[in-house]
Parts: C-alpha cells; sequence; structure tokens
C-alpha cells in the first residue's frame, strides 16, 4: 500500500500541481535570465550541485557550454577547476542551500573567483545560497522557487524535479509554456501507477541514455536511500552497462530501462532491454517512457521528460521503505545520512 501519511508521498505526488502553479511565473522568469544570461555572455556555464543537485547539471548538460561539476568536486580539487580562464557563470543547485559543500563553493568564488557570475536555484529563500551575496565583480541572481518544493522528506522528490524544469527553461530550449502539459501527464501517471508498482527486488538496476542517464543515477539513489541501502543499486547508460558492470545482474535483480524520446537513441536503449531479458529470462526487464512498458508520451524535450522518467522510482522507492517497515521520511532516523549533508570540514585553498 502508498504510505499517503507520509511527507514524502504527499511531496512526490504534488509535482504536478507544483508545476502548474509554477508555469505562469517561470514563463516570465525564464526570459528575464535568459537575457541576463545573453548580456553577460559568459563563455561556460557551471551546473553544481550535491547528490541529486548535481544530477540536474547532469541531465541538463549538452555541447561544449554546459558543463555539469559537482560542487563535492571543485571544492575537494579546486585546482582542477578555478584557474580556468575566461567568464564563467556558476549556476549551483541546492534544496536547502546550506549544505556544507554549497557554502564551500561560495567561500572558494568569493576567495578566489570573484570575477564569475553566479545563478543560484534554491527551494529555501533563508538558506545560504539565497541569502549570501556577490562580493563582485562578478554578478549574482537568485531564483527561490516555491515553498512547497522545500521537501521536508529525507529524499529530494518535487525540489529535484521543480529545480531541474526550472533551470531546463532557464539555460536550454526547452520552453515553460510546456509545463502544463508535463504536469497533467505527470498527475495521469500518478494517478495509476502505484497500483501497477513492482515488488521489491534485491537489486535494482537503472540504464538510460544521454540526458536519461543520469535520471538513472538519480533514480538508483530514490530506491538506495529510502530502502536505506537494502535494495542494492546501479545505473549507467544501456551501451556501457555491457562493458563490464552487467556482471551484477542476478536471478534477484530488477532491470529498469529509460527509453530516450529520440527514436534513433531509442533503438540501442531497446536492444539492451531485450538482451537483458533473453540472457536472464526469469528476471523482470521494464522499459520506460514512450512505448514502454511502463509509458507515458512526454514533450520530446529528454531533459525536460526526466521529470516524468523519475516518477516510477520514486514511487517505488518510497512504497518498497514502506513495505520493509522503515520510516519513509527518514530511513536511516538521523544515523549515518541526514537530510542536509552539513558538518563537513572545509579546508582553506591558498591557490
Amino acid at each position: 500500500m502508498p504510505p499517503t501519511g507520509t511527507a514524502t508521498w504527499r511531496e512526490i505526488m504534488a509535482q504536478p500541481g507544483i508545476w502548474e502553479d509554477w508555469a505562469p511565473v517561470l514563463l516570465d522568469l525564464s526570459a528575464d535570465i535568459r537575457s541576463w544570461i545573453a548580456a553577460r555572455g559568459p563563455g561556460e556555464v557551471w551546473l553544481s550541485g550535491a547528490g541529486t543537485s548535481a544530477f540536474i547539471g547532469e541531465t541538463l548538460a549538452a555541447g561544449t557550454r554546459l558543463r555539469p561539476v559537482a560542487t563535492t568536486d571543485i571544492v575537494a580539487c579546486p585546482q582542477d577547476h578555478l584557474g580556468t580562464e575566461g567568464h564563467v557563470l556558476s549556476v549551483q543547485f541546492g534544496r536547502s542551500g546550506n549544505s556544507s559543500e554549497s557554502v564551500g563553493l561560495i567561500d572558494l568564488l568569493d576567495t578566489h573567483r570573484p570575477d564569475f557570475d553566479r545563478l543560484h536555484i534554491t527551494c529555501n529563500p533563508e538558506g545560504t545560497l539565497a541569502a549570501r551575496g556577490h562580493p563582485g565583480p562578478g554578478a549574482q541572481r537568485v531564483i527561490a522557487l516555491p515553498e512547497a518544493t522545500h521537501d521536508r522528506g529525507f529524499a529530494m522528490t518535487s525540489s529535484y524535479s521543480t529545480m531541474l524544469l526550472t533551470a531546463a527553461a532557464c539555460l536550454t530550449d526547452f520552453d515553460a509554456a510546456a509545463l502544463p502539459a508535463l504536469a497533467a501527464e505527470a498527475r495521469g501517471f500518478l494517478g495509476r501507477f502505484p497500483a501497477a508498482a513492482p515488488p521489491r527486488p534485491a537489486r535494482a538496476v537503472f540504464l538510460g541514455s544521454g540526458a536519461l542517464k543520469a535520471v538513472a543515477r538519480e533514480s538508483a539513489l530514490k530506491v538506495l536511500e529510502l530502502t536505506a541501502g537494502q535494495t542494492v543499486t546501479q545505473w549507467d547508460s544501456p551501451l556501457g552497462y555491457r562493458h563490464g558492470p552487467k556482471a551484477a545482474v542476478d536471478e534477484t535483480t530488477h532491470v529498469f530501462v529509460l527509453l530516450h524520446p529520440d527514436a534513433h537513441t531509442r533503438r540501442y536503449d531497446l536492444d539492451v532491454a531485450a538482451e537483458i531479458a533473453r540472457q536472464f529470462p526469469s528476471i523482470p526487464v521494464t522499459t520506460i517512457g514512450r512505448g514502454g512498458d511502463i509509458a507515458f508520451e512526454g514533450s520530446g524535450n529528454a531533459h525536460a521528460d526526466a521529470v516524468l522518467h523519475v516518477l516510477p522510482a520514486q514511487i517505488c522507492a518510497a512504497m518498497w521503505s514502506d513495505e520493509l517497515g522503515l520510516t519513509v521520511d527518514d530511513p536511516f532516523q538521523g544515523r549515518n545520512l541526514s537530510r542536509v549533508v552539513s558538518g563537513v570540514t572545509l579546508y582553506d585553498y591558498a591557490g
């Protein structure tokens, strides 16, 4: 049964309504941000965050200009990044805006690259990402999402999807006018899928191509987090999975393949799904997306359709967590992992 009394479940189910309400605001906001970026003229745009927030950048990255680089990587190895020449826009994503690495990256940029522009997209208007100013000479803009996206549950759900759609509208060719249609499709899917959610496997594998590779990563993390590691997960691209990682598949595995909206790419997705089903005839192999076993149409834009592809994992993770007798909103009960990562020692970088 769905864990309807939990904040996590409510936040998953609230996503279509959040996107609909945000759409008219985002239409105007994205136009303004696009104009600001064009006027500033960055040569590179860094898409940064930690954990799920980093996967937003990996989903949106395309070409050479949009560069995904996690805050965890920059803070640990600033020497690999801060010497970048030219004009850079640093985009940070953060649900709380208070994680150690979010603060660490701001500290590094303040000290070593105050010339970088910054765009902070966050769900907490009182967090560091929203409230802390820029010393200049670079410029800064902040997008604070609706309060409803500041998830109270352990796992990022509505925060992830709404930050992703917001950034897609500001940084890619996604038109925020398409948000209501995405929301309508998501609402229908959320209404019917829980009744058909599969039983919990011992191992769950998520595969996706291009932008959907990062969605596969986020899907795997949702299941791993909410089942407190009791469901072992893997993620990869369909073509990459054959090159060794497929060794993890056994008779206790459920493989999920996210079908890319591009017809050419989808051929590779379907091939690996058929291959694994043939090699492991006793395990479930489920395709997700247009024409899949778990079907939806989507917009045809893989960056935006990511928010539909992640829904099955969000739902399954919450249901499987409850099935295990865990506290869905805090599977670790305050031990080992916490909702906001804090307490990380940040070391001064001499540069």
